[in-house]
C-alpha cells in the first residue's frame, strides 16, 4: 500500500495529538491540532487512510511544510 507524508500547512505548535500507529481514519478526520495565534488549527487526514507514524510530540513547534505524519493509503 502506497503511504504519503501529511504536512503542517503552518507555523505553530502541536496541541494535541489525536490518532496514534495504527489507526485508521477517515478523509478529513483530525490526525493533530496545532496551536497558532492563540487558534486551533487541525491537520486532516488526506484520504481515507491508515496511520504508519506520527513524527511529532505534543508541545512540538512546527514549521510550514514540515512532515507531520506519514499515513498509509488504500
Amino acid at each position: 500500500m502506497p503511504t504519503r507524508e501529511v504536512k503542517s500547512e503552518i507555523t505553530g505548535k502541536v496541541w494535541k495529538i489525536e490518532t496514534k500507529p495504527g489507526d485508521h481514519v477517515e478523509e478529513e478526520d483530525p490526525i493533530l491540532v496545532l496551536e497558532s495565534m492563540k487558534m486551533e488549527i487541525p491537520v486532516s487526514a488526506p484520504a481515507d487512510c491508515r496511520i504508519v507514524e506520527i513524527l511529532v510530540a505534543e508541545e512540538d513547534a512546527v514549521s510550514e511544510g514540515q512532515v507531520v505524519a506519514i499515513v498509509e493509503t488504500d
